[in-house]
């Protein structure tokens, strides 16, 4: 078992034979609801240097000593075109800014994961000239190790992306891209091996079993099976390493990110629940409970108002429990705190 809560679950094989295949075809098509205890503080976290604030921000991930949170942030604003600055950020748990790097090489930064040798994988969600709908595979350091997709361009084929929304990279090394972000861009799922050799893909544009409406976040659960945040049909789909449909989880809400700790604890954030059109009686916010069996124990509300731009989408949770949440619109990373019992 790795040392950290990590976006892929390794666990040992007793565990892994007594979580059935049933136990997750099974969990039933229930709704998501708004009626969970809140456990958690919520804290405004992170510290940049003087002059600098945070953009808008969807990737975070959880380094492999479980203490290091990366964050991938759209150079103080909504885009990183143009900008000098670097996207890419290391921090301590305290919030202390320690490493920082990709200055110059991205357009719109989107998913990040950080894989068991502590690489940093990371997507391009959009392009322009020569630049972005590419994955890239860093060095802990920084040095480029693998790109993936044409730089600035677009397409379905097996060697090009349409608005990459996430990355993650199985045990195995085999490497599955969330490969869509809504509107006219793709709607599917693609799988290279652990050399970037494209394997296979599966998906499109729709509302049926593995089909998706914008798949926004990955991971991988401990019987090595695939979950994908399915955000514009408002669940999480779940499957094989070879795409095969198993079921579908509308509990955890209309999910931006999602994480599972070691523990099968699942973290979904729903940043875009309580509109006219969309979910109008669900609120935003965090829902977490465990995965096998399928039942929500908290709900953590969105503190900002339904008006404000941009939500609480990417999630991260560290080996202490303590839930990391970055913000698109006009940026933010901050960190749930569970309280104990008594103090609440």
């Amino acid at each position: 078992m790795r040392s950290a809560h990590r976006k892929v679950v390794v666990v040992g094989a007793a565990l892994v034979a007594a979580l059935a295949i049933t136990d997750i075809v099974t969990l039933g098509q229930g709704q998501a609801s708004n009626e969970f205890p809140n456990p958690y503080k919520i804290e405004t976290w992170g510290q940049l240097p003087a002059g600098r604030k945070m953009g808008a921000t969807y990737g975070i991930d959880i380094d492999r000593d479980g203490k290091s949170v990366w964050v991938f942030e759209r150079c103080g604003g909504a885009t990183c075109d143009g900008s000098n600055l670097a996207p890419l950020l290391k921090f301590d748990t305290s919030g202390k800014l320690i490493a920082s790097f990709g200055a110059g090489m991205f357009i719109f930064p989107h998913g990040i994961f950080i894989d068991r040798d502590d690489n940093v994988w990371v997507t391009d969600g959009q392009g322009k000239g020569a630049k972005g709908q590419q994955v890239v595979k860093f060095s802990p350091t920084g040095r480029v190790l693998l790109t993936l997709g044409k730089p600035g361009v677009a397409g379905d084929g097996p060697d090009t992306f349409n608005q990459p929304s996430d990355v993650l990279v199985a045990p195995n090394g085999d490497v599955f891209v969330a490969d869509g972000h809504g509107g006219e861009s793709n709607a599917r799922i693609v799988k290279f091996d652990k050399d970037g050799q494209f394997l296979k893909t599966w998906g499109k544009k729709g509302s049926g079993p593995g089909e998706f409406d914008t798949p926004h976040g990955l991971v991988m659960d401990a019987q090595g099976r695939l979950l994908v945040a399915d955000r514009g049909n408002s669940r999480i789909q779940v499957f094989d390493q070879d795409g095969k449909f198993l079921a579908e989880w509308k509990q955890f809400g209309r999910p931006s990110g999602i994480f599972l700790d070691r523990a099968g604890m699942l973290y979904s954030a729903d940043s875009q629940s309580n509109t006219p059109t969309v979910n109008p009686t669900l609120k935003r916010g965090v829902r977490i409970g465990a995965e096998r069996g399928g039942k929500v124990r908290y709900f953590v509300p969105d503190p900002d108002s339904i008006e404000a731009a941009g939500g609480r989408e990417g999630i991260a949770v560290d080996r202490d429990g303590v839930v990391y949440v970055a913000k698109t619109g006009n940026g933010g990373l901050y960190r749930y705190v569970k309280q104990p019992s008594g103090t609440r």
